[in-house]
């Protein structure tokens, strides 16, 4: 069976509006709705916010590949870019500098052309000591001729099964030329949808020899900000297909052996982004929590001790409940001083005691209803 570049009217996409539209108008809603409340919130949990989800956005578009990133390094390589002032930050190595540098060029200057200078610039930053693994790849230029046939291939030698093979090296330069000059010209379909075709044919082409699905993902990114008109990105799409990684491949593969009607594929692709707004929307149930809390916090006195305290157990690796013992190795105090910096949080309704008593009391902080 051929692969769907091979066909003779390649790439006249096409697609059934019928089926798609519904789902793309219910996306676009809720997209609204979630900018809005995003935006109505303070500038430092808006800031926040957008923060988890672009390190969301890097980690997991790096994991899909396979690669596993530190998710501290990613939080303060974006940090230090975005010139956000957070605690905590950590040293990062040149390959996570590389792709958050990728990703923040295409979410925060969305607005402007994709050229092959660009995409050149991305995939040196990927792979910035020109190897992927072991192997010395060409790096910022299309993959030459000589490293042969693009192949998805999977199998034991001499039965391998070749799940896909992109086009050969000598139409890269008219390939990718067709491709910017659709992806720059004005809109005539709606941004998201784009986010969709763009994905979906960069990897079609497989123009580096290696780095094209994290780049598909950082055009999709560009694509889904112009849709927003916002460099604020509140959900990730990275992560999600990461979530459904096999669906993801089998989709790809399914629609690169079938014509030119790629509708199955984007009708998947608006269902995973509906998905990640799901996961968004629990992010953003989390920022309105914590703002509520420090609303709560600051109506009443507190010492740097319990503010720290606080802060620990609000962040995502918390586990547990607090005690005395607990509240004074991280406060460095002494347990009278812990019990007493506890009753006040207990007066002041940010704690409450769970059940139980003696040496198994213990705290947490109070809840979405307690506030």
């Amino acid at each position: 069976m051929s692969f769907i570049h091979e066909n003779a009217n390649w790439p006249q996409f096409g697609w059934n509006s019928d089926v798609l539209s519904p789902v793309l108008a219910a996306l676009r809603y809720r997209e609204g709705q979630l900018i809005g409340r995003m935006q109505s919130l303070g500038f430092a949990f808006r800031q926040e916010a957008s923060l988890k989800t672009l390190t969301d956005d890097v980690v997991k578009s790096s994991a899909i590949e396979g690669e596993n990133l530190n998710p501290e390094e990613v939080r303060s390589s974006i940090a230090r870019r975005l010139g956000l002032d957070i605690g905590g930050l950590v040293e990062s190595s040149r390959n996570v500098d590389g792709i958050v540098e990728m990703m923040l060029d295409a979410t925060q200057r969305f607005a402007e052309p994709l050229t092959r200078e660009r995409l050149f610039g991305w995939h040196a930053a990927l792979f910035p000591t020109g190897r992927s693994g072991m192997q010395r790849i060409t790096v910022g230029d299309w993959r030459p001729e000589e490293a042969g046939a693009m192949q998805v291939i999977s199998g034991p030698y001499g039965r391998e099964k070749v799940h896909f093979e992109a086009p050969t090296a000598d139409r890269l330069q008219s390939e990718m030329a067709r491709f910017l000059e659709w992806f720059n010209a004005p809109f005539s379909t709606d941004p998201v949808l784009r986010a969709g075709i763009a994905h979906f044919w960069f990897v079609t082409i497989h123009p580096f020899e290696d780095g094209n699905g994290r780049i598909a993902r950082a055009i999709a990114d560009m694509s889904l900000a112009r849709a927003d008109g916002s460099k604020d990105r509140f959900y990730s799409m990275s992560a999600q297909i990461e979530a459904e990684r096999r669906d993801y491949y089998d989709r790809l593969e399914t629609q690169q052996r079938n014509g030119l009607d790629i509708t199955p594929w984007l009708n998947w692709f608006l269902d995973c982004l509906g998905r990640a707004l799901d996961r968004a929307e629990a992010i953003l149930e989390a920022v309105l929590y914590k703002a509520k809390l420090w609303d709560k916090v600051n109506h009443h006195p507190v010492n740097q001790r319990q503010r720290l305290v606080i802060d620990r157990m609000l962040e995502d690796g918390w586990e547990g409940h607090l005690n005395t013992s607990k509240y004074a190795k991280l406060a460095k105090c002494s347990t009278d001083t812990a019990l007493r910096d506890i009753r006040d949080l207990l007066q002041a309704g940010v704690l409450f005691q769970n059940v139980g008593g003696g040496r198994s009391t213990s705290y947490r902080l109070a809840g979405a209803g307690d506030l």
